[in-house]
């Protein structure tokens, strides 16, 4: 048995030993040292760290190797984008999971370059890494003996039920078998018209309520009223109304909640079909999210019912 002791936050975690093979790539010797606790933690193996340049070179990189975790910060921006590109293509051949745990700086540019496969994090916590690594391994079998493995999937279990909620409320406003609503973008005010009640909002009025909606944290502790995926959508929809393109760094801003949990929340959304991810055509080192089409109709219609009954966008 390994038992984790002074590991910021992961004392007193026990596991059993596993056989399985990390390679770790970090930007210094202290965000490897970071890393190799995590591994340790789950009950990996971790080979000797790599630096950018050596990893660059190396030609044994994932030779007997079941995960990769690149810790980018510190990386010099010269080194960052071949890393990045060759990283990720050698682990998509490999089927190799690969973590790669960026600073703000860096995340659009790490999301455009890297598989969609490869898991993002940013200035993520020790439960945050360890779930992560726990979550990429194909096969695992360290067991968590201290009830953290039971929390940890009841907060995935609630976090993916709270977007399927959302997708489905959105998708029932799509669905065929409502009244059939035309509608229209006038460019003139940044405003669409649907049906013929004649409702309208603007991109003014959307900034208004994520205002409203930031300004509670003032007053009370901004963890009682966390919403990232509404937020997120909210932040989307205005956008789209300002003709306006949103890269993942400024989503995940919007999202008022730590930078990890943002990506999750973005990569969840994506799979559930109310986001898309966009290429940055002139800049492949760039991507961009954007509404689905469901998600915007979803997101008109709702604006409408709310504006036909009398209430006020929340």
């Amino acid at each position: 048995m390994y038992e984790a002791i002074g590991a910021g936050g992961l004392e007193n975690i026990s596991y059993d030993i596993a056989v399985d093979v990390a390679q770790i790539v970090a930007g210094s010797p202290g965000r490897a040292a970071a890393a190799e606790r995590i591994v340790a933690a789950a009950g990996l193996r971790a080979r000797q760290p790599l630096d950018a340049a050596s990893a660059l070179q190396s030609e044994t990189l994932l030779d007997g190797v079941q995960l990769l975790l690149l810790e980018a910060e510190g990386i010099a921006p010269a080194l960052l984008e071949p890393l990045l590109i060759r990283l990720g293509a050698m682990a998509e051949a490999r089927g190799v999971p690969l973590i790669a745990t960026v600073a703000q700086a860096q995340i659009d540019i790490a999301l455009g370059l890297l598989p969609a496969s490869a898991l993002l994090q940013c200035a993520p916590s020790d439960a945050d890494r360890l779930g992560a690594v726990l979550a990429a391994r194909r096969e695992p079998v360290a067991r968590l003996h201290d009830g953290m493995r039971d929390q940890e999937t009841m907060r995935m279990r609630r976090f993916h039920e709270e977007v399927a909620r959302i997708a489905d409320s959105l998708s029932r406003l799509t669905r065929s078998e409502l009244p059939e609503r035309s509608a229209s973008v006038r460019n003139d005010a940044m405003a669409f018209r649907m049906d013929t009640d004649t409702v309208e909002t603007d991109a003014a009025e959307i900034r208004r309520v994520i205002r409203a909606r930031r300004m509670r944290a003032e007053f009370f502790d901004g963890d009682l009223f966390a919403d990232p995926a509404w937020d997120m959508l909210l932040d989307l929809f205005a956008a789209e109304l300002e003709h306006r393109q949103i890269s993942v760094s400024s989503l995940c801003i919007a999202a008022a909640v730590p930078p990890t949990t943002a990506l999750r929340w973005i990569g969840t959304l994506n799979e559930a079909g109310l986001f898309d991810r966009r290429a940055d055509p002139s800049d492949r080192r760039r991507a961009y999210i954007a509404l689905s089409e469901s998600a915007r109709r979803g997101m008109e219609r709702y604006v409408a019912a709310v504006k036909r009954a009398g209430l006020s966008l929340v």
